[in-house]
């Protein structure tokens, strides 16, 4: 290690406090400092080549160092940097919000912008819950409530985290919280004992219905991950989940909140989840792979029907009190034109199913690994669940680290992926290589089997 590594070493575990992570363990071991990337790799600061195998949580869509993108993001910096959206307007997102229009679900036709995914749910929450305040305050007094399913994740700001169903994450933030309503999730591979996915959807959309015939007048609205709910292990909803979603909160009059920050801009094999079961939701939440890994932006798409509910006279107060000091940077908005561009120009989303076929073809042979008790996939999204046992399907002793150990194996060998609880995950970049994703794949089943065997020898 030379002398720059070594200080960078230092001073990272001296200054920075990870998310994520904790921060004792972190301490205790080599820290992955990457210096910079290009295509499908990443490169630390001993010079170490990585795939990249999560798209640097869930972002990069075209690959690290794109001269195109970085051309945008050049040629925009000439110009402006940033100049606030409060009462004022810029060019690149006004092209960006028209485009967002024309390439999202019909119908949703007003674009927010914000700097996460985080906030773009943040966004939502607040503009449903006082889109009924404005509508009718008398006839929708009691509508306060939201729904999320079992396992959700929707970010970190508190609004997010209170639709959120992760113990993990939120149980110590409960008192600071406000309530929601669960519903069960998806999950087929713990739901049922033979992978069930049709039983496994009617249970689950029988739960919601019969909340919401006994609760919809206090329901605001239903926040709901589309296709895959990404923090939670790649839980992969079984197919018509998501229309019976969408045809119950429109028979019980509640607002249907589509939270694509992970799935969206070609994850699940579509440019945006909803089309693959023709599903319009009344809010679209946006944000990762927007800019294809380069700049923070996020995006709340609505319909007509509830910005026009926020019009009014000054002295009616039904203005959207919330903004972002960044809210519609010129960078980001310029970069991510750039990234719908391409994506139309390359014919990305065209080129996906033959690496999505690939993808699964050498998953399977995972399932054959004495401690993988699922693979969970839709499009470029992976899960892999260890378990140590099949047939109980009890996963390993935290105190263990297996997952952690999984990661730091194929780290050796050079990818970088990561664990979600006992689920390993793969993301790969969308514009990876069949012979890139090959070698990921070889590495990760690698990784898995020599540590799950190791860890399990009697």
């Amino acid at each position: 290690m030379n002398d720059w590594a070594a200080n960078l070493e230092a001073w990272d575990k001296q200054y920075v406090w990870h998310p994520f992570t904790q921060m004792k363990a972190y301490r205790g071991e080599k820290p992955l400092i990457i210096e910079r990337g290009e295509g499908s790799y990443l490169y630390d600061v001993e010079g170490n080549k990585y795939l990249d195998g999560y798209s640097s949580l869930w972002v990069n869509v075209h690959g690290h160092s794109h001269p195109k993108l970085n051309a945008a993001l050049t040629e925009q910096a000439k110009k402006i940097a940033h100049s606030t959206l409060l009462g004022a307007a810029n060019v690149p997102s006004i092209l960006l919000a028209k485009k967002l229009v024309e390439i999202t679900p019909e119908g949703l036709n007003k674009v927010f912008y914000s700097d996460s995914g985080s906030t773009s749910v943040e966004i939502a929450l607040k503009m449903a819950y006082q889109y009924w305040k404005l509508k009718d305050p008398v006839r929708y007094a009691a509508k306060n409530k939201f729904i999320s399913l079992d396992e959700a994740y929707h970010g970190d700001t508190i609004g997010s985290v209170s639709v959120g169903g992760m113990d993990t994450f939120h149980k110590i933030f409960k008192p600071l919280l406000f309530e929601r309503l669960a519903v069960p999730a998806p999950y087929t591979y713990r739901m049922t004992e033979d992978n069930d996915e049709e039983m496994c959807r009617k249970t689950c959309l029988q739960a919601l219905e019969q909340l919401l015939q006994e609760r919809h007048a206090e329901i605001a609205g239903l926040i709901i991950e589309p296709l895959v709910q990404g923090a939670a292990g790649m839980i992969t909803a079984p197919g018509g989940f998501l229309r019976g979603v969408r045809e119950l909160c429109t028979k019980y009059n509640v607002l249907l909140i589509a939270d694509e920050v992970a799935v969206g801009f070609g994850r699940t094999g579509t440019l945006f989840a909803c089309e693959q079961e023709n599903v319009t939701p009344d809010f679209l939440c946006v944000a990762k792979g927007l800019t294809a890994g380069y700049l923070p932006l996020a995006a709340t798409l609505t319909c007509e029907e509830v910005f026009e509910a926020f019009l009014g006279e000054p002295e009616e107060v039904r203005t959207f009190f919330h903004g972002h000091t960044y809210t519609g940077n010129q960078l980001a908005c310029a970069v991510a034109l750039k990234n719908i561009e391409l994506l139309e120009q390359d014919a990305l989303i065209a080129f996906l199913p033959e690496k999505i076929a690939f993808l699964e073809q050498r998953l399977a042979a995972f399932r054959d690994l004495p401690y993988v008790g699922d693979v969970r996939q839709r499009g470029m999204m992976a899960g892999i669940e260890l378990v140590t046992d099949k047939e109980s399907k009890a996963t390993f002793p935290a105190h263990e680290q297996v997952e952690h150990r999984v990661i730091l194996h194929a780290r050796r060998h050079g990818a970088i992926i990561r664990p979600l609880g006992p689920v390993i995950v793969l993301m790969p970049i969308l514009s990876m290589s069949i012979d890139e994703l090959s070698s990921l794949l070889d590495i990760t089943y690698d990784a898995v089997r020599s540590v799950t065997e190791q860890a399990y020898i009697k």
